[in-house]
């Protein structure tokens, strides 16, 4: 059938599946997960074991930072060779997946995973591309995952992307046209990650999602939906994954430099697989992601914050959530106004809120990463970590030597018009649902051809 990337730089791949594995075994949770926490990764390689399984191809970030992380590297990669010499891969041809995954929570999510032109995306703030980054992007972030990607044969993706469809018009039509698809897989994920099933979409169906992705970016419906007269169409938003497909753009560019122009179409570099969702699906919500700082002064932090946001001030509590929750209603009668932001924090047996009355940034988040990092600037020992859940967050920001801080949720349903108009948000707003609900790993793509891996 047409392929579409020129228009809406969305279109179906060429996709790996294995062909016989234990398919609970085979995926895994997304690597920017649990990376605080090397006992969840430990305990995912004992229920593996020897079986193949997305986890012996790629790298959880837990380990990044590790001395031996340049074997860790080498062996995945050898891995992704072996793999394809052995057969573990089937290949699906022009291929895009309609994905349904009930969450942990008993809710379903639903995706369709393909492939994206990286020509048309950009992280940098302030672009027009077809696909943007939501969130800022950290550049140093990007070498080390370079290095895991650049001499790799196949990737996995956990990128999800976001339509901004609230009449539901592209990916809700397959639930009840599912019957007519080819299924793929289903099965129960490790890990409390909950279930998930694949369905192949027919040609038919492929047009109808590719027309509709279409109608999406006119510049009619663009107008009308935001108010924002000729603003270029935003088509795609990156929920997850900002970083890996960063890396994905960064290594397409390097490859670009080394092959003539006329050939950047066919490498296969230029593409990254992701799974599309509808930004207005009832599962997806939208969860903070929040900070532990390592190593460091808990109480000097604190008092730090408030005399770099004059104003501001804090206030111990004796529960973090409860006391919290009757700060922000009004029972200790100390609200200033519905603009105040409320950043909860804990360390060792404290709990308390640190209140900004009329803050210049726009988000909390915002207020709290511009202190971090002034305050962490000439602190070298000191370290942060982004954290996925707030029992998780609590336990790390109690032990020795740590403070975490909370942070409130975002409402999902100005994400797409804040990015049009004032651009990125700050780096690590939210996260879509909890780390267990994240993307696992289960189909590949090749990125390189065989003869660049062996």
């Amino acid at each position: 059938m047409e392929n579409t990337i020129g228009d809406i730089a969305f279109s179906a791949a060429e996709v790996l599946l294995p062909a016989d594995a234990d398919m609970q075994k085979w995926a895994v949770v997304a690597c920017d997960q649990f990376t605080s926490q090397p006992e969840y990764w430990e305990d995912v390689k004992e229920k593996v074991g020897s079986s193949p399984s997305a986890l012996n191809l790629i790298l959880p970030e837990v380990y990044l930072n590790e001395e031996n992380v340049e074997n860790r590297i080498e062996a995945i990669n050898r891995n992704m060779v072996d793999y394809l010499e052995k057969g573990v891969f089937k290949t699906l041809s022009d291929s895009l997946i309609y994905v349904e995954r009930k969450q942990s929570d008993g809710s379903v999510r639903y995706g369709i995973v393909g492939k994206v032109d990286l020509e048309d995306y950009e992280f940098k703030p302030g672009n027009n591309a077809l696909i943007r980054a939501t969130e800022g992007t950290v550049l140093s972030r990007i070498p080390p995952r370079v290095k895991v990607r650049e001499n790799a044969g196949i990737e996995l993706p956990h990128v999800m992307l976001l339509i901004d469809d609230p009449e539901k018009s592209v990916i809700e039509p397959l639930t009840n046209d599912r019957s007519k698809m080819e299924k793929l897989y289903d099965f129960d994920l490790l890990k409390e990650g909950g279930h998930i099933a694949g369905f192949k979409l027919n040609d038919e169906q492929k047009a109808a999602v590719f027309a509709a992705l279409n109608a999406l970016k006119s510049q009619d419906v663009v107008d009308a939906k935001y108010g924002i007269k000729g603003a270029a169409p935003l088509l795609f938003a990156v929920g997850d994954g900002n970083h890996s497909l960063a890396t994905a753009k960064q290594c397409y560019e390097n490859e670009k430099k080394v092959t003539p122009k006329e050939k950047w179409g066919d490498l296969p570099s230029r593409y990254a697989l992701v799974e599309v969702v509808n930004l207005h699906e009832d599962a997806l919500k939208f969860e903070p992601i929040h900070r532990t700082v390592f190593r460091v002064n808990a109480e000097d932090m604190i008092e730090s914050f408030t005399e770099y946001y004059p104003g501001s001030f804090n206030v111990r509590m004796d529960n973090i959530t409860d006391g919290y929750d009757r700060y922000i209603q009004g029972d200790l009668k100390l609200r200033i106004s519905d603009e105040t932001q409320y950043i909860r924090y804990c360390f060792d047996k404290v709990s308390g809120v640190l209140v900004v009355p009329r803050p210049e940034k726009q988000l909390a988040v915002g207020t709290l990463q511009e202190f971090l990092d002034k305050y962490l600037e000439k602190r070298e020992v000191s370290e942060i970590d982004y954290i996925h859940g707030d029992e998780t967050c609590e336990e790390l920001g109690r032990r020795p030597g740590n403070i975490s801080f909370l942070l409130p949720a975002m409402g999902k349903e100005q994400l797409f018009k804040t990015v049009m108009a004032d651009g990125v948000l700050p780096r690590k707003t939210f996260s879509m649902g909890h780390a267990q609900d994240k993307r696992y790993y289960i189909e590949a793509r090749r990125i390189k051809g065989y003869n660049d891996i062996k």
